[in-house]
Parts: C-alpha cells; sequence; structure tokens
C-alpha cells in the first residue's frame, strides 16, 4: 500500500540508504586491510625504540608494542559504535531518521578530518585515534537510521533488512580498495590524500538527508488481530466500501501524517501481513511497554547471546593474521590467508543478500537462530585445528557469510520481536551493552600475546564454549514459548458492527 506516492521514491530512499551504507556505515572492519597501511605510514613506530628486536628498515613488521596500539586502537572504535548504538536509537525514537543522519555525516567528516590534518593538529592529541573514532561513532547513526525502510514493504522486510546490512558488511572494502591503491601508487597515495576524497561520503549523506529522505520513521503495520483471528473469504471481499475509525493509521505513512481514514480493504491487508509476521516469529511484544521488553527473557537471552558473538567476531578480525601465524606454523600461508579474508569480507555481505533474506522471510526465529548457531559452531571447531590452510579457509569463508548474517539476525530479530515503536532504544541498548563486552576483546588480545605466546586456542574455545552455553538457553527458551505462546491482544481493534461474524478472536489452542 504506497498511499499517494509513487513506488519509484520509495526505491531511490532504499537506494540512497544502501549506497551510504556501503561507503560509510561499518568502513572500521576493514581494519585488517587498512592495518598495514597505517604500518607502513610508520603510525604508532615510535612504540618501537626501545624494542631490540624490530628493525627501522622492516617498516612493514609491526613490533609488539605498536601492534597492541593498532588492535587497540580497533578494539576501542568496535566498542563505541556499539556503545554510540543506545545514544542513536534515542534520537532515531525522538528525533528521527533524517537528524540522525545528519549527525553522522557530520561525525564522519570530522573523522576525515583527523586524517587529513594530522600534521598539524598531532602536537595536541593522537589525530590516528580520535579520528579513528569519530569514524566509528558516524557509521552507527547512519546505519541504524535506515532500519525503518523494511516497513515500506513489510513483506519483503526480511529482504530488506539483509540489503541494508550486507552493505553494512560489504563498506569494510573501502580500506581494502585503497590498501591496493596505496600499493600500486608505490605507497604514495597517503591517508591524507585517500580522506580529502572520502569527504564526498559525508556530503552526499547530508545531501540526500535534506532532499529525500523521510523526516519521520516508517511505522511498522499496525498490528489489529491477534496472530489467531480468521478473515471470512466473503466478509474479506464485500468490505470495500466500508471504513474504520480515523485513529488507525496508513501502512507506510509517516508519524508526521495521519489524517486518511483507511477501508476495511486496508484493515484486513495490514492484519494479514502482521499475522505473516507473528507466524514467522511467533511471538511479538510490540505494544508491550519498554520495560516490560526490556526484562523479557526474549531480550536479555538474545543480548548475551550476541554480545558473545560480537567479541568473536571482532577478535577474529583484528587478529586473523596472527592467529593464521600460530594455526599453520608458516608466515606466506598465513598471509596468503589473510588477503584471501580482506577480500572476501565484502564480498560476503554482497553476496549473503539474497540468502539471508530468503532465511528471514520465511523460517520462523527459532529456525534461525539454530542455523545461525550451528554456523558459528562449526567456525569455532575451524579455528582450532592446526597446519591445515583448507580447513582455516573454510573458517574463514564460512565467517564472512557469519558475520553479516549475525548482524541481521539480531536486527530483524529486535524488530520483530519487539516492533519499532521501540526499536531505536532496544537494539540501541543491546548493542550499546555488547560493545561494552566487547571491550574484553582488548585483554583477550593482551593474554594471546603474554600469557599464551600467540596461541590463540585457550581464548577460541573459551569463546566457542560460551557460544554453546548462550545460543542453548535461548534456543530453549524459544522452544518452550512458541508452541503455548499467546500473541499480545492489547491491540487496537476496528469498531465494525458486533453483529458481524467476519472476525473471530479466539486464542491459539
Amino acid at each position: 500500500m504506497m498511499n499517494n506516492r509513487d513506488v519509484g521514491e520509495y526505491l531511490i530512499e532504499i537506494a540512497c540508504a544502501c549506497i551510504w551504507s556501503l561507503f560509510s556505515s561499518g568502513i572500521i572492519f576493514g581494519f585488517a586491510a587498512l592495518k598495514p597501511v597505517l604500518i607502513k605510514e610508520g603510525i604508532y613506530s615510535e612504540l618501537c625504540k626501545d624494542d631490540l628486536m624490530w628493525s627501522s628498515e622492516i617498516s612493514s613488521v609491526p613490533c609488539t608494542k605498536q601492534d597492541l596500539k593498532l588492535n587497540n586502537m580497533f578494539a576501542v572504535a568496535a566498542t563505541i559504535t556499539n556503545i554510540i548504538a543506545l545514544p542513536v536509537g534515542w534520537i532515531l525514537d525522538y528525533c528521527g531518521p533524517r537528524l540522525s543522519g545528519i549527525f553522522g555525516a557530520l561525525f564522519i567528516a570530522l573523522g576525515g578530518c583527523n586524517f587529513i590534518f594530522d600534521s598539524s593538529i598531532g602536537q595536541y592529541y593522537d589525530p590516528y585515534f580520535v579520528g579513528f573514532i569519530l569514524l566509528a561513532v558516524g557509521g552507527p547513526f547512519v546505519f541504524i537510521s535506515c532500519f525503518h525502510l523494511s516497513n515500506i514493504f513489510p513483506s519483503r522486510a526480511g529482504t530488506i533488512m539483509a540489503l541494508i546490512t550486507g552493505t553494512f558488511d560489504s563498506s569494510s572494502a573501502l580500506f581494502l580498495i585503497y590498501r591496493k591503491m596505496y600499493e600500486r601508487s608505490n605507497y604514495s597515495f597517503g591517508l591524507q590524500r585517500f580522506f580529502k576524497i572520502y569527504m564526498i561520503v559525508p556530503v552526499f549523506i547530508l545531501i540526500c538527508q535534506i532532499f529525500i529522505m523521510p523526516r519521520d520513521s516508517y511505522e511498522s503495520p499496525t498490528p489489529l488481530y491477534s496472530s489467531s483471528e480468521v478473515i471470512d473469504p466473503e466478509e474479506d471481499t464485500n468490505a470495500e466500501g466500508s471504513e474504520v475509525p480515523t485513529e488507525e493509521d496508513p501502512l507506510l505513512e509517516s508519524r508526521s501524517s495521519r489524517s486518511r481514514r483507511k477501508s476495511s480493504i486496508e484493515t484486513v491487508a495490514e492484519s494479514r501481513i502482521f499475522r505473516h509476521i507473528n507466524n514467522i516469529n511467533g511471538t511479538t511484544l510490540h505494544h508491550e511497554s519498554l520495560k516490560t521488553q526490556l526484562s523479557s527473557p526474549w531480550f536479555y537471552l538474545m543480548l548475551i547471546f550476541a554480545a558473545v558473538c560480537m567479541v568473536r567476531i571482532n577478535y577474529f578480525v583484528a587478529t586473523v593474521k596472527s592467529q593464521a601465524e600460530y594455526l599453520l606454523g608458516d608466515e606466506q600461508l598465513a598471509s596468503k590467508l589473510n588477503s584471501i579474508f580482506d577480500i572476501l569480507l565484502p564480498l560476503g555481505g554482497i553476496v549473503s543478500i539474497p540468502i539471508i533474506g530468503i532465511i528471514l522471510d520465511h523460517l520462523q526465529s527459532l529456525r534461525v537462530l539454530l542455523l545461525l548457531t550451528t554456523v558459528s559452531i562449526i567456525i569455532g571447531i575451524c579455528g582450532l585445528i592446526p597446519n591445515s590452510f583448507e580447513i582455516n579457509l573454510i573458517g574463514v569463508i564460512l565467517f564472512v557469510v557469519y558475520r553479516p548474517f549475525y548482524y541481521t539476525v539480531v536486527s530483524d530479530y529486535t524488530s520483530k520481536t519487539f516492533g519499532f515503536q521501540t526499536f531505536g532504544t532496544v537494539y540501541g541498548l543491546l548493542t550499546c551493552i555488547c560493545g561494552i563486552c566487547n571491550m574484553t576483546q582488548t585483554y583477550l588480545d593482551n593474554l594471546t600475546h603474554t600469557n599464551f605466546s600467540m596461541n590463540p586456542t585457550p581464548v577460541n574455545i573459551t569463546l566457542l564454549t560460551l557460544t554453546v552455553i548462550s545460543a542453548t538457553a535461548l534456543i530453549t527458551f524459544i522452544h518452550r514459548e512458541q508452541p503455548n505462546h499467546t500473541p499480545i491482544t492489547n491491540f487496537r481493534h476496528s469498531t465494525q458492527d458486533d453483529n458481524s461474524n467476519s472476525i473471530n478472536s479466539s486464542s491459539p489452542p
């Protein structure tokens, strides 16, 4: 139901969101590709002066302190990009996606300026650390503000969510492309030149937000009936002439315009769409209070599972090469695997979009989580087997598909379970807490470098065990709740004649 707007306008909005998401939302996660450039440019090389094992002539090999400093920069950025999701969610819920996108553009522009003017501001503070953090802050502003676009076509919400999340994952390709250009230019295409060109991106976001994107979020379909309600086909067909009260909102209308009355045909269509969503997810807390939503096991069990998965993902991204060096015992094979990872990481987001969309649009959350957990366990096992390039390669291939799958599942689960009325706050809080937990990544990296002599196996076994435990708790809860769960029924009902028998509101068995 497109109201008075052309379908093309909605498609343009989705296209703009995907374009800027591709170039800005998750670029910090291309750190593995950017790290060799930072090392070659001598970033933090002053920390190596006291390291007797380090030579300035081998500028492509970092010393321990430099390596930890660079890894810490990514760990802090990854943490902040998740913690910032909470205020981003609040701004999205109360100020709308346009203002959120504008803030994001400004933060990204400031981040780029730190790299452009590093030589002049370096005497006052660390421009590389601050610049990278600002890029991390800007990402969630421009990314989370896109999620409401999935309400444009509710029956394809999973596909749209997968498309947006896929561009987020593929945005890591930006630094890979830059590194290739840097190497081909004989190392003359430095950070300053790159970020001067990159300033086109925040300008594009700003223009789109002002002239193209909606000021307010598109709302999710209003649930009119419980999932058990039955629509009489004859009443459905003959209902065209009747109308429902004016307080019912249009399917895709933003919060700023709510005056149009809806026919019963629209009412029936919306109830069917909601019933479709409810059948896929098995539950809905859309109209519960925020306090009830956050105290529900549907929230905190997913939070625990998501936090463990996020630590695993970011720990692997930051240490993929060092892990490969230890497990394979061959620096050349490790470099080869790392190069493959740099290429496949952004491609995984693109290739997995249609697959993830189909999965989310057609499977219940329980089956989706079972699939996600299975893939996660296989990846963990692959990361424990030494002296096998092929098995580690399989782990890398699965990882680049698993990563966008994980992010999409979390956002899709949140939207379908809690709705978009409180989506920004719920998703923001979940991501924020996950980000705080992600700080353990730095501690795990230090343990690997010191206590375990670069052996990643103890850390990987611990994280894999926590994944199995948290996933089992979440899946067991959902499995126990789904068969007996009655969807929340305090929805707004139509005021049709009480004598009408077209709608039955019995509870599910």
